[in-house]
């Protein structure tokens, strides 16, 4: 689960490996932000369709996602490991030579857009290169893979290094591994029949902030999180959804959402104040984009698991209930524009309100 790994058991060659991870993350997710919303937004705006913004309802737990895939919005599936993931794993994850990032099989994919100038420094994540090539590669199906070079000793360098990667571990065996390690079930997802089953595999989604039927990309995203939860080494999973209209986070920090959201000229004299700072400077650093007095922000949620989602303390089997929420919402910001890196996330509580 969340929160399991403590930074006092390693070495410093390996805290500073996962202090530049953790670095890492934070700017993947605000380049992911770009693109799967701010750029998404200005894709309706250029069509002149009004963007679909999420509606808060859609932000609790349990909701309810309007059923509804939105063409011109931005999806994508981005698995970022702390480690280089070993090739026993290959049974269910999906990662082969024929789809390794390099000249060849990029050049032979019809679904990637590039050139026979492509250079192998591109995949480098300290390349100055590197995210407008993951933004070409971004659109590719199934998920692209992120970890530390598996071919160079230097622990702190990551890359991309597979596309079209696909994640073949069953939902059910995920949601038995989940269960098991929550102490719902002690073996067998089934031990206890078909509906307590059903029940488990629901509550699955729910821990993971999702609705049970799912799409595609999200559905993978949770089960690659919960795959790579048992490995020794930190992993991140990001998904964007063209029907839910957010990118979702899940890290060993927990799950977050983060959506677009109009804010009237009320909320934004509102939150100005609130935070000491002009009305200018808040659209200058937090709005992406204006309209009369109004605009558009970026919204965040981090939600954190229940007493029902963790571990018993005592280790003891215990009886599902399927009523009892397995998530709540933690905190919520407006995060800064993705380009803005000198002004912080602002607290914003606005889901219950």
């Amino acid at each position: 689960m969340f929160n399991r790994f403590r930074q006092e058991s390693l070495s410093m060659e390996n805290r500073l490996r996962r202090s530049i991870y953790t670095i890492l993350c934070d700017i993947l997710h605000a380049e992911l932000v770009d693109y799967t919303l701010v750029d998404s937004y200005f894709e309706f705006k250029t069509n002149q369709i009004d963007y679909p913004f999420v509606e808060k309802r859609e932000l609790k737990p349990r909701a309810r996602i309007p059923d509804l895939e939105y063409s011109l919005h931005h999806s994508c599936l981005v698995i970022f490991l702390e480690d280089s993931i070993p090739s026993v794993h290959k049974k269910y994850i999906r990662f082969f030579n024929d789809n390794k990032v390099n000249k060849k099989n990029l050049i032979h994919s019809k679904s990637v857009p590039i050139s026979k100038d492509f250079d192998r420094s591109f995949k480098f994540m300290d390349s100055s290169n590197f995210f407008d090539f993951l933004s070409l590669m971004l659109p590719v199906d199934y998920a692209l893979l992120i970890e530390q070079d598996p071919l160079l000793k230097n622990k702190s360098r990551y890359c991309l290094t597979y596309f079209h990667v696909r994640i073949d571990w069953p939902i059910a065996d995920a949601a038995e591994d989940f269960a098991r390690e929550l102490r719902y079930i002690s073996k067998d997802l089934y031990e206890k029949g078909d509906r307590y089953a059903e029940d488990i595999q629901k509550k699955f989604f729910e821990y993971y902030g999702l609705p049970f039927m799912a799409g595609g990309r999200r559905t993978a995203a949770i089960v690659s999180a919960q795959y790579f939860s048992r490995l020794n080494f930190l992993s991140t999973v990001y998904a964007g959804s063209s029907e839910s209209r957010c990118l979702f986070k899940i890290s060993p920090n927990g799950v977050s959402k983060t959506i677009l959201m109009e804010l009237s000229e009320e909320e934004i004299k509102r939150i100005s104040e609130t935070n000491n700072i002009s009305k200018r400077s808040f659209s200058q650093n937090y709005l992406i984009d204006r309209y009369g007095k109004s605009g558009v922000g970026i919204f965040h949620t981090i939600y954190a698991p229940t007493v029902h989602s963790c571990p018993p303390e005592d280790g003891r089997i215990r009886e599902l209930n399927p009523d009892v929420f397995w998530i709540t919402v933690d905190e919520q910001y407006l995060l800064p524009r993705p380009d803005v890196w000198k002004n912080p996330p602002l607290r914003y509580s606005i889901i219950y309100s």
